[in-house]
């Protein structure tokens, strides 16, 4: 080759380098995204809204290096869920964000290969979509939303709030929330240990709100505590209403609850659950196998007390109590 064709060649090669390097950076990533909520609510662009804001600022950013794929089906329309579970999965993306434990298992059924990541699961182990916390195998990782004494702590917020209460049900809908027991049974046991009468209240259509609720304000000294459900998230207006309505003290599972008029809200930030899996889809889209990423536990919880509906229910709230709130909605 003669001296000025192969400097040629090789000025050539080199101004492509950063080409490569620049579509590999720049390579358009998909991601599916398949939430419980309804698209009209708010709970739900909140979420996704912070689940952008997670990823923009490890660098994927919507329309240049990825594109974003979400459905929205009710909580308790299975035939949407598995539908769009389907929908997704024939899209083939990079990995899929999964909001609530029906619809992780509708992805499972459909994909044992693509990346499942949950932002918010109340029992993945004790549902068969994992096999360990530290070890998940398979395709299916995520974020934990629980921690071991937080239903004792809903009793004890019940009794410290209302000390006249000696029943309190539990709200859910046994199709949204098929790890139920995984509550329920911490529950009983807190219960008793306050000399509380615990009674399992399953909900399945919003029709039964109604009769559920007042069936439990007929009995004198009654409370509710609503389970972590996509259900019970996408009803609490009505659940909150039909609590204040029968004047029944409520502890609820989110700070979403306390905002709208519920009497009180102790569990795991969600919105900051949603902004974390962020780290876990960049490690995926570099290369790392959900398989090998433990799942997370909850780091941010929150108690929120809105004032303004205990004194509509004439509860006078402990200053012990507001004293340890994260905040007070007045």
């Amino acid at each position: 080759m003669r001296r000025r064709d192969f400097i040629k060649v090789t000025v050539g090669s080199a101004a492509a380098w950063p080409l490569t390097a620049r579509s590999q950076s720049d390579q358009m990533r998909r991601i599916g995204v398949l939430m419980g909520y309804s698209e009209s609510g708010s709970s739900g662009p909140a979420l996704i809204a912070a689940f952008r804001d997670g990823l923009q600022k490890l660098g994927w950013t919507e329309g240049r290096n990825t594109r974003i794929d979400i459905r929205w089906a009710a909580p308790d329309d299975m035939e949407a869920i598995r539908r769009f579970a389907k929908e997704l999965v024939a899209l083939q993306p990079d990995l899929i964000i999964s909001s609530t434990t029906p619809i992780t298992s509708a992805l499972q059924q459909q994909t044992r290969t693509i990346p499942i990541i949950f932002p918010a699961l109340s029992d993945p182990v004790g549902s068969g979509l994992v096999a360990s916390f530290s070890r998940p195998g398979g395709n299916i990782t995520g974020f934990n939303v629980s921690e071991p004494t937080q239903t004792g702590k809903w009793v004890q917020l019940l009794k410290e709030i209302a000390p006249h209460v000696a029943r309190v049900a539990m709200l859910y809908n046994p199709a949204s929330a098929p790890y139920a027991e995984y509550w329920l049974d911490p529950f009983k046991a807190a219960a008793s240990s306050f000399a509380m009468e615990a009674i399992s209240s399953p909900i399945r259509d919003e029709l039964e709100l109604d009769p559920v609720v007042a069936a439990q304000a007929h009995e004198p000294n009654s409370g509710l505590i609503a389970m972590p459900d996509s259900f019970t998230i996408a009803h609490r207006l009505e659940i909150i209403k039909l609590a204040d309505h029968y004047r029944l003290p409520a502890v609820y599972p989110y700070r979403f609850f306390a905002e709208v008029g519920g009497l009180v809200s102790y569990g795991v930030d969600l919105v900051d659950n949603y902004r974390r899996i962020g780290a876990y889809v960049d490690r995926i889209l570099k290369g790392e196998k959900p398989s090998d990423l433990p799942i997370q536990a909850p780091v941010k919880f929150e108690l929120i007390i809105n004032l303004k509906t205990a004194k509509a229910l004439g509860l006078n709230m402990p200053s012990a109590l507001l004293a340890r709130a994260d905040e007070v909605i007045e």
